[in-house]
């Protein structure tokens, strides 16, 4: 008996061949420099920051060559597959405007001609190829059991003591036809390994588009292709996967660099052409002691891209900042061009940094602050709405009860201004920062000497208080009421004799904004306080408004 029927023994039903299913997948007709690479998510919890950052380096690689972006759902490993993952990962790749020109959409229909774009649904697809290595004689059929959370071959392994340099011992790796057959009538379950070639003492090199010639210990393990429940681990379905799809580059994290000579020999045992890898970075935080950490989801909120959507961080913002990782030179591309989009920002692998970026939330909220402080009003309530409607239903409700109102909140300091305020870098924070449209401060930035003129000059300026036509009569009208309260109504006056008075006319347009904001600082009094309205801030001091007292 030779390969080809142990093949036909372990796969009796499976007819195709690798050039049947060749035939479905036909060669794509890709013009020079196109580049068709792909993100592979695997629906095993939420969308890490980590898995992102290759996403987005494989859209901005398709997109800045006119090429192909697909997405492929790698489902294989069902003990670690979570209900709503999925869905899950389409919802934060659509939030942040990744978009592909070839997918499965939810309901299962495959967009594009290479589908299934679902690993589980293409388990036969594996089998044709795992069959043609049985045939060839270079993968064979493994029949070690676990037990007590161990193989038999990682116990033979353990009591074998295998040098670094000896190629690794599988029990099942030279079994005949007849001991094959002998274990499949007994109804056991196999795996399918790879027969390496190698001894474990040779090195190979390869080349990396980011990190340019690498060298590695060659593969030295007859490593699992096919497991004993049909599915294929990740070396085996992305070397058919990606030479079936037509993949020209794949971009996936540095930590696989280890393994790619196993990979590599997969694709010589099955007769491919290597692909293109552009090994990432991984990502980085600082601990308190200012070592470096890769970003951790036990510990990070922000390894997670939900927790950017949920704290409502333009979209723009965090794509801007993760450029900035993916390319230092993206800074400086944005200084000299203020008012392009970031799409029009160009790069190639070979900008791609190989240094690990460090996640700096600091730096973030300053890129958000620049993005959000050039929005107009009109477009900074939409925003928050949109956010609200999300997260804060009762916020959602009170934005959308005068539209006018809280597109002029949004707009002070902002539109026209040749240097608008930059106080606010997600949505979420924003009803806390004009938390005295919503309900009266709790508390009030005043120093306790203060507190009794303050209290006197307030009770005094509301008697009069009227909505004003703009700032000057708004401000002539508290310089007026000030200096009646022995408050300095000329500057030069107040610092030459200080003493004399009061304080000056700031001190008193402080008092008024401590009163009505909690907060020295705020953005344009006057206009704050016409879209609270007269009444509103006149019955306020009516109530016997005490700074401190509430």
């Amino acid at each position: 008996m030779n390969n080809q029927d142990i093949a036909d023994l372990l796969f009796p039903d499976i007819k195709e061949t690798p050039e049947d299913i060749f035939a479905k997948y036909p060669r794509r007709n890709l013009r020079e420099g196109q580049v068709v690479t792909r993100f592979a998510p695997s629906p095993t919890g939420f969308m890490h920051i980590g898995n992102f950052f290759q996403a987005f380096i494989s859209y901005n690689l398709a997109k800045n060559s006119d090429g192909i972006l697909f997405l492929r759902i790698e489902d294989t490993d069902e003990k670690r597959e979570i209900k709503e993952a999925k869905k899950v990962i389409y919802d934060v790749l659509s939030n942040f405007g990744i978009t592909f020109n070839e997918y499965q959409t939810l309901d299962g229909k495959d967009v594009g001609d290479y589908g299934p774009y679902v690993q589980s649904q293409r388990k036969d697809i594996y089998k044709v190829f795992a069959k043609k290595l049985v045939a060839d004689g270079r993968a064979f059929p493994c029949f070690c059991k676990k037990t007590e959370g161990k193989s038999d071959v990682l116990k033979l392994r353990e009591t074998k003591f295998v040098d670094d340099d000896e190629k690794e011992y599988d029990p099942c790796r030279n079994l005949t036809y007849e001991e094959i057959k002998a274990h499949i009538e007994k109804g056991e379950k196999f795996a399918i390994r790879l027969k390496t070639k190698n001894e474990g003492k040779e090195r190979i090199k390869f080349y990396d588009l980011i990190k340019g010639e690498l060298e590695a210990k060659a593969n030295a393990k007859d490593f699992v292709i096919l497991k004993n429940d049909g599915t294929p681990p990740y070396a085996f379905a992305h070397a058919v996967d990606d030479t079936l799809m037509g993949t020209t580059v794949v971009v996936r994290g540095e930590e696989y660099i280890s393994s790619t000579p196993a990979h590599l020999e997969l694709f010589e045992a099955l007769g491919f052409k290597p692909i293109k890898y552009c090994h990432n970075p991984l990502i980085y935080k600082l601990n308190e002691e200012g070592n470096r950490r890769k970003i951790s989801k036990r510990y990070d909120p922000e390894s997670n891209m939900l927790y950017f959507t949920e704290k409502g961080y333009p979209i723009d913002s965090v794509l801007e900042y993760l450029l900035n990782m993916i390319n230092s030179g993206f800074e400086i591309w944005r200084k000299n061009n203020p008012d392009k989009s970031w799409k029009e920002f160009k790069f190639g692998t070979s900008d791609i940094t190989t240094v690990a970026p460090i996640f700096d939330l600091v730096k973030l909220n300053d890129i958000s602050k620049n993005i959000i402080a050039t929005m107009s009003g009109e477009t900074l309530y939409n925003n928050w709405l949109d956010w609200a409607s999300k997260y804060d239903l009762s916020l959602a409700k009170k934005l959308e009860s005068d539209k006018e109102k809280y597109v002029k909140l949004c707009q002070m300091d902002r539109d026209g201004t040749a240097k608008p305020r930059k106080d606010i870098y997600n949505y979420s924070m924003m009803k806390d920062y004009f938390i005295y449209m919503f309900e009266k401060p709790s508390s009030f930035e005043m120093a306790d000497e203060d507190r009794e003129n303050a209290n006197d000059f307030l009770s005094f300026y509301c008697e009069s208080y009227k909505s004003a036509q703009n700032n000057e009569e708004w401000f002539n009208n508290v310089k007026e009421k000030a200096g009646e309260k022995g408050f300095a109504t000329d500057n030069k006056l107040y610092k030459q004799n200080p003493s004399a008075f009061k304080g000056n006319v700031a001190k008193a347009c402080e008092f008024i904004r401590v009163a009505i904001t909690g907060r020295k600082n705020s953005p344009t009094l006057f206009t704050i306080m016409n879209l609270l309205g007269e009444k509103e801030v006149k019955e306020e001091y009516r109530k016997g408004y005490k700074i401190g007292d509430r």
